[in-house]
């Protein structure tokens, strides 16, 4: 007869090692895993600092049968989004867990438990750690490897949610376009492009080299400003936004972004980076001691570009400008030798962007769910 699963708090090195093994256990011998950036894990599930918990907290927890570790989830307290917001919700993340129901409810009832410590009534996830990060669980794509920043995990993890009493609140899609697009357009995007680029006097342009960290921080402050109305967004901190600079800046290529300006005013960004997975498979998750170098030396190799956003100041949306800063990005493109574009994610509820792409010819490839489970009410509360 097999142990019961017991589940603690992941607070020592040693369960550290534990929590992150797990991954490596469960996705053994499947083609389509890709490793994550260990150091930057590390780093997102609270074991290093990051600005992101400078004012959220988390906890990490792990579950065993035995001597051996069958689950892994950490819960998380986003203080931004509940003032956003006015909820009293928690997160939860970086959820990994054997085909074991029993597990599986274990762990969400301790993260519940921690979470509602907190001063919460309901989890949402999962997110890792927030939704400006990796987040959503893949239900539909199963037989392709994720683009870079893209979370991927075991198909019977849907029903581990389900039968924990989870439901679906948001969808999040994955679209693919071959480079060929570009001979084949809607006129009437072609049209839009001309008359927005017309109407506005709108020039484009890449990411300065020599003004690098000053052009992503505008960037992000687009991207920061051009989301208010988006489901769930909260916006990046100071902290966070510097420390995504620093992170981004070896890997972004510079051809691949676009910023928009109307009489010298940055007004929108167009922002792709160059699908790094099959590299980061190679050197194993590993950016030390050498895993920088086969990026930067190997990076032209690459034939896959995700487009992570295409973002517009408030006033000027629904305009056009979107396209406008794609279409600076996309001859660049071809040039660098790029095949395959990726659009992601896009929200299931933004549906002027998913038109958009699919008239684009865009094709709808994975499918990343978001779910909600709202608690039972404990002995006392109101």
């Amino acid at each position: 007869m097999s142990p019961s699963p017991q589940c603690r708090a992941v607070e020592t090195k040693a369960d550290r090692r534990l929590f992150n093994k797990l991954q490596r256990q469960i996705y053994a011998g499947d083609p389509n895993w890709v490793p994550p950036l260990w150091s930057v894990q590390d780093e997102l599930v609270g074991f290093r600092p990051h600005p992101f918990y400078d004012e959220n907290r988390c906890q990490a927890f792990i579950v065993t049968r035995g001597s051996e570790v069958v689950g892994r989830v950490v819960a998380i307290v986003n203080h931004g989004h509940n003032r956003r917001y006015g909820d009293r919700i928690g997160f939860f993340g970086f959820f990994e867990c054997h085909d074991d129901v029993e597990a599986a409810r274990e762990l969400f009832f301790h993260a519940e438990t921690w979470l509602r410590d907190q001063g919460l009534n309901a989890v949402r996830g999962p997110v890792n750690p927030s939704l400006n990060y990796d987040c959503g669980l893949l239900v539909d794509g199963f037989d392709t490897p994720p683009t870079f920043m893209i979370p991927y995990n075991r198909d019977y993890y849907e029903s581990l949610l389900v039968r924990c009493g989870f439901a679906k609140v948001q969808d999040l899609f994955s679209y693919e376009a071959s480079i060929d697009m570009l001979e084949t357009l809607d006129p009437k995007l072609a049209f839009v492009i001309e008359e927005a680029t017309r109407r506005f006097q709108v020039t484009c342009r890449p990411i300065d080299p020599k003004n690098f960290d000053a052009d992503v921080r505008t960037f992000l402050h687009i991207y920061n400003e051009s989301l208010q109305g988006t489901w769930g967004y909260v916006p990046l901190s100071t902290a966070e936004i510097d420390h995504q600079a620093k992170g981004l800046k070896h890997l972004i290529v510079p051809a691949m972004t676009s910023i928009a300006e109307i009489d010298g005013r940055p007004v929108g960004a167009g922002f792709g980076l160059l699908d790094y997975n099959p590299l980061i498979k190679k050197m194993n998750g590993n950016l030390f001691p050498f895993g920088w170098l086969r990026i930067l030396l190997q990076k032209k190799r690459l034939k896959r570009l995700r487009m992570i956003s295409s973002n517009v100041l408030p006033e000027y949306q629904k305009w056009g400008l979107g396209l406008v800063t794609l279409a600076r990005v996309l001859p660049d493109a071809v040039t660098f030798g790029i095949q395959v574009g990726e659009f992601s994610w896009v929200l299931e509820s933004n549906s002027l962007s998913r038109n958009t792409i699919v008239r684009a010819g865009g094709r709808k490839t994975k499918t990343h769910r978001i779910y909600d489970r709202v608690f039972e009410k404990a002995a006392g509360d109101e």
